[in-house]
């Protein structure tokens, strides 16, 4: 059961494959909800990623509008429920033993947690795909119980310099880098009722991998929680390397060939991520003063506490410093949409500029590249203090910078904050750049036959067959 978001869908088709792949009894329907904003991701995924044992079913909705408030996203999941259990109801089959295929659960995204009741209706077990980082999983259980023994106050960690003893972390937690709804009266109660669905399932499937995250993961093995199993990572390497893109991104990657290993800058902000003119200004005046090669993702963002599509600025001389495109053109190349992991992937990336998604992390590990923190909205900002004080893997920006989404007011980063990031995040002898080779080796293997991601998902399936019986 699948919510079709940029950071969602990739990954849990990528599970899905992994499934198949693994136990020939195994045939996978990813059932979509089509996306809230009209785009069509889902359709232009699916042609790509087709498998005899994997079949897709994309519930029709009604057109909906390009920009919408967040909290209603999760009354329009609500409203699909009947649909949803139309599809499922076809896939259950037969229910006498021996009798034929029949449904083994349902695997939903951590978005689409009504559907626990469509399950419960068909008498299959029911399960998460958790598509962010198991410490923030276990701070969110950490937190919803908090929050129900009447220990938690929304008002007592908005702007706050407290720290809290989170145990899915080593370190004390800052509340400025809470999730942007654990600070928000009204998202506050959907994220905690989405929790407490969480502990009826039978288990959660995370995209992380056991050697990146042992804290997080020996509280979620402790018992208090449904078993949690590291999967990852779990990534989408393929997709940039479709026909998307055209011209443009075999521009964007010429480009890339003809510049000096480990010598360019790669700043993108994900399928959410713009900025508005004052903020675009302060990153050029950064990237300028730094000397450093860039490819500069740029984006405007969608109005104002809206989550929706970014768009592309009409004409950069308007916005950017007069003659910033002009001194630096021999040197950097601004672009719209960017593929993402061919980017990372090319040898002349020294460096990622990130909103810390946790695609983007896990992408940015796999491929080596160290990570500068911009956080911007969901979770980024606990993924960044992950990323920088627990971890060791990047470098910081800011950790607790927050976007227009879900804020009240969104501050502007001054470039001399970037450029200090930046020079930080080039530099080619640093320690965060050894680490974040170490990690990346470790990454691949852990996915390998006998590897740790690999063993978790053995263990899944046989648990899965278990509670069936």
């Amino acid at each position: 059961m699948e919510f079709p978001g940029a950071g969602h869908l990739p990954s849990a088709v990528e599970l899905a494959k992994l499934l198949v792949d693994r136990d020939h009894r195994l045939s996978v329907t990813v059932v979509i909800i089509p996306s809230l904003y009209g785009d069509n991701t889902s359709s232009s995924y699916i042609s790509a990623a087709s498998d005899d044992r994997l079949r897709y079913d994309v519930i029709s909705v009604d057109d909906q509008p390009t920009s919408v408030p967040m909290y209603n996203l999760f009354t329009f999941i609500e409203n699909q429920k009947p649909k949803v259990k139309a599809a499922l109801a076809k896939l259950a089959g037969p229910t006498r033993p021996g009798s034929g295929p029949r449904l083994a659960g349902v695997v939903m995204d951590m978005f689409c947690m009504p559907m626990i009741d469509v399950a419960n209706e068909l008498c299959v077990p029911s399960y998460v795909f958790y598509t962010s980082n198991a410490g923030v999983l276990g701070l969110c259980f950490h937190v919803q119980r908090l929050y129900d023994e009447s220990e938690y106050d929304v008002d007592e960690f908005r702007d706050s310099d407290t720290e809290l003893d989170v145990p899915s972390l080593t370190r004390p937690f800052p509340a400025k880098c809470f999730p942007s709804a654990m600070l928000n009266d009204r998202y506050l109660p959907l994220m905690l009722g989405q929790i407490r669905r969480f502990r009826e399932t039978k288990g959660i499937l995370v995209n992380t991998f056991e050697e990146l995250e042992p804290q997080a993961l020996r509280f979620l093995a402790g018992g208090e929680t449904p078993p949690a199993y590291a999967v990852g990572p779990l990534l989408d390497l393929k997709y940039d390397s479709l026909e998307s893109g055209g011209e443009k991104k075999a521009e964007i990657l010429r480009w890339l060939d003809s510049q000096p290993p480990r010598s360019v800058v790669f700043l993108c902000f994900g399928s959410m991520g713009g900025f508005g003119e004052d903020q675009a200004r302060e990153i050029a005046v950064a990237l300028e003063r730094s000397g450093h090669r860039y490819l500069w993702s740029l984006r405007r963002a969608p109005p104002k506490g809206t989550m929706g599509p970014t768009g592309d600025f009409t004409n950069l001389d308007e916005i950017l410093p007069e003659g910033f495109l002009d001194r630096t053109s021999a040197i950097g190349k601004i672009i719209g949409w960017a593929p993402q992991t061919e980017v990372l992937a090319n040898p002349a990336i020294g460096g990622f500029v990130s909103h810390c998604g946790w695609n983007s992390i896990l992408e940015s590990l796999w491929f080596g590249v160290p990570t500068a923190t911009w956080p911007l909205y969901a979770e980024q900002q606990f993924n960044a203090f992950e990323m920088v004080e627990e971890l060791r893997l990047a470098v910081e920006i800011r950790m607790s910078f927050r976007g227009d989404f879900m804020a009240a007011e969104a501050d502007v980063m001054t470039a001399e904050e970037i450029e200090r990031g930046i020079r930080c995040l080039m530099a080619q002898d640093s320690d965060v750049r050894r680490k974040v080779k170490e990690v990346s080796d470790r990454c691949h293997v852990a996915i390998m036959d006998g590897g740790s991601s690999h063993a978790a998902l053995g263990k899944f399936i046989r648990d899965a067959e278990e509670n069936l019986s």
